[in-house]
């Protein structure tokens, strides 16, 4: 990324003598890095109020009955780790988050997990098969209710229109990451305790979305009623059973939340790294420059709709930055307006998928993994695939 950006830059001084994007190109690589430091900053809250809860539901015994649950399930997707290991709760509380659109939420929870898998790695510098499976189901970003999504639309005729979009993309993408994984672990998807989970998810997944097709004016008060209700659920719950078991509600989330505060410190050299990368890829012009490429091939071969490429840019940024791919959600919003069909898709590409290379390079990190094997190739697999659908979705959809 530094290199195709230098290496833009150079093109458009030597033959344009365009000395304006090298003055874009030194501004943004120090505010990049300052960016950096402030969204881990900004990280730190979060961190220690997740990371204090979760200590909360340890000590309560919350985590082992949610390891109960979903141990058949993960049992058979990861058979290296050893049963009601808390790892399990922490992956499902990760899920759940994630599912939710809670970003800041799952980010903590991610981490914790990803901490207790290395526990078991017998490589401590190569990924094992349970961290990739967790990495690849983590970025391919399931989610049921995208509230932040929902937030930018609010201004929109009908702000839940794309929920039926994003929910069947990110599903599919979800389904193809499980797959690609699972042929190269050689997991069993038949498998009737597997294939039962799946099939309960998509019935849920089936209800929710009848629910709110018969119902769209009720859409938004759904996500908030069912996201926050589940979510204020769960930390009631924590709270409740630590309080039974006789634990010190308030010690208990003061030790988690100082270890929140030190995994967010270490996330800042990883985070700085990757936005200094695609700020200087932004600010060379380089996205620029692809988007007029894709278009121009596409419209070479005969393929007149092309609305999906001006979304493009919120489908290159998703892998690298949720951030990046948000303010390039807002840019195609403020230049198409809300309800074009560039807007749709692009809502529908940033529901659709998750940060691929941010996760595998802050997760990867924190535990000194360096050796990831295929674990980019599968996300980037389900992301592809994700974008795919959420364009030939948006087309199903909103097509006249």
């Amino acid at each position: 990324m530094f290199l195709v950006a230098i290496a833009v830059t150079a093109f458009k001084v030597i033959f344009f003598q365009d000395i304006s994007v090298m003055k874009n190109m030194i501004h943004d690589l120090g505010a990049s890095a300052t960016t950096g430091f402030e969204i881990s900053i900004y990280l730190t809250g979060a961190m220690c109020l997740w990371l204090g809860i979760m200590r909360i539901g340890e000590n309560g015994g919350a985590l082992k009955l949610l390891t109960r649950a979903v141990t058949p399930l993960f049992s058979k997707l990861f058979p290296e780790v050893p049963k009601e290991h808390p790892a399990l709760g922490s992956m499902m509380m990760n899920f759940s988050a994630n599912m939710l659109g809670l970003d800041n939420a799952a980010t903590p929870l991610g981490l914790k997990a990803m901490k207790q898998l290395q526990e078991i790695n017998p490589k401590k510098d190569t990924a094992s098969n349970a961290q990739i499976m967790f990495l690849v189901l983590n970025t391919s970003g399931l989610t049921i209710i995208p509230v932040s999504i929902f937030a930018l639309r609010a201004k929109a005729e009908s702000p839940t229109e794309i929920f039926l979009p994003i929910l069947v993309s990110t599903f599919i993408a979800t389904l193809a990451g499980l797959i690609f994984v699972s042929i190269r672990q050689k997991i069993n998807l038949f498998n009737k305790t597997i294939f039962a989970y799946i099939g309960t998810l998509t019935a849920l997944i089936g209800a929710l979305l009848w629910y709110v097709v018969r119902h769209p004016e009720h859409g938004e008060n759904v996500s908030i009623l069912v996201g926050g209700g589940l979510i204020f659920g769960i930390i009631s719950s924590f709270i409740l059973l630590a309080v039974r078991k006789k634990v010190n509600v308030y010690e208990s989330f003061i030790d988690g939340a100082k270890e929140g505060f030190n995994v967010a410190i270490s996330i800042i050299p990883y985070l700085i790294a990757m936005l200094v990368a695609i700020a200087l890829l932004r600010a060379s012009g380089a996205l620029e420059l692809l988007l007029s490429s894709v278009e121009w091939l596409v419209l070479s071969i005969g393929i007149t709709v092309t609305e999906w490429v001006d979304a493009l840019p919120v489908a290159i940024m998703k892998p690298l930055s949720g951030g990046g791919a948000r303010g390039a959600y807002v840019e195609v919003m403020n230049n198409f307006g809300i309800g074009s069909m560039q807007e749709k898709i692009a809502a529908t590409m940033q529901g659709s998928t998750e940060t691929t290379l941010y996760v595998v390079a802050v997760y990867f990190g924190v535990v000194g993994i360096n050796k990831t094997r295929y674990a980019v190739t599968a996300g980037l697999f389900a992301d592809a695939i994700g974008i795919i659908a959420a364009i030939c979705v948006s087309y199903i959809f909103f097509s006249s």
